[in-house]
């Protein structure tokens, strides 16, 4: 496969879970928000959306005073924030147009369709009360695009590339979610965590990675705790949001590229490291380490794992 396709691939199938990513963001900040017990109205749960979508710089630099509709405006519909959905949507229409005849026609009619109805969208149309409508769709959407690359998708090269660029990026927003708000998830708030705040903080997290409902199943006996959410989110393999979800399933793929090209390059390696030492780490291990450590370093290796593979296979 050609450098360039192979990043086509990835790029698009990250692109698209970018695009959910900051829509669940958003849908958080609006929940919270709207909540009685939220009486100060400080834009806090709004600048938590941008700081975990790594938009809060582009933001300050354009827009500048925090307000609900500036944040909406700048995540959901600004040209300038390279995360916003309509950016990811864009991107990863025009990766997998680069690559039409490599993919089918029904994760192509995917892509395109949702690019052009959210095209055909005002965004002075989409007022607060209507916006958990809108970011249900982007949300649904991306579930369609999923469901598409799964059920119809040859399993070759292509297929592992696309999976590829779809796990990097959720270990990246897994990651940065629990490390803007690292310290609500140490020991000490299991002490103090009664409080309706900690309970808001923690069930926030939880939403923003589809994991308030899973983290019941999880833990049926045990109300929310600092020290369950971080292992849940952290080391649990059966949460599909998990950082070592996402690792096992970047091990698994890299293992599967490596028996289809006959040849194990250097990012493949390092998959199978990252894996290893996921692994065999406990939570015990994550806070004896400090956790806002441990995710820095979990963040810098997901990224110099994506670079080594960029580099590996010859993305244009």
């Amino acid at each position: 496969m050609l450098g360039r396709t192979a990043a086509s691939l990835f790029w698009m199938s990250r692109f698209q879970e970018r695009a959910q990513n900051s829509a669940k963001l958003l849908e958080v900040a609006y929940r919270t928000d709207m909540m009685p017990s939220n009486r100060s109205k400080d834009a806090g749960d709004w600048r938590f959306a941008l700081i975990a979508s790594g938009s809060e710089f582009g933001y300050s630099e354009k827009i500048g005073e925090l307000t609900p509709r500036g944040v909406i405006n700048y995540m959901v519909f600004d040209r300038d924030n390279p995360s916003s959905v309509r950016v990811c949507l864009e991107n990863a229409r025009n990766n997998g147009r680069a690559v039409r005849t490599g993919i089918t026609a029904e994760l192509w009619e995917s892509l395109n369709t949702t690019y052009l109805e959210f095209s055909d969208v005002n965004p002075l149309s989409i007022t607060q009360d209507k916006l958990p409508e809108f970011l249900s769709w982007i949300s649904q959407r991306s579930h369609l695009f999923r469901g598409a690359l799964l059920n119809t998708l040859l399993r070759d090269d292509g297929y592992y590339f696309s999976q590829l660029g779809n796990f990097v990026e959720r270990a990246d927003n897994t990651a940065r979610i629990l490390d803007t708000q690292y310290w609500v998830l140490l020991p000490d708030n299991d002490v103090i965590g009664d409080g309706s705040l900690e309970r808001q903080q923690w069930s926030g997290i939880l939403r923003a990675l589809s994991g308030l409902r899973s983290y019941r199943f999880a833990y049926p006996d045990a109300k929310l705790k600092a020290t369950n959410i971080a292992e849940f989110l952290i080391l649990r393999k059966e949460m599909p949001r998990s950082l070592a979800y996402c690792c096992d399933w970047i091990d698994d793929t890299a293992d599967d590229l490596a028996q289809f090209y006959g040849e194990r390059l250097p990012s493949l390696d390092m998959a199978a490291a990252n894996w290893t030492a996921m692994r065999a780490t406990t939570i015990e291990d994550v806070y004896r380490r400090g956790l806002h450590d441990f995710l820095l370093d979990f963040i810098s290796k997901n990224n110099s794992f994506a670079m080594q593979l960029s580099e590996d296979y010859n993305f244009a």
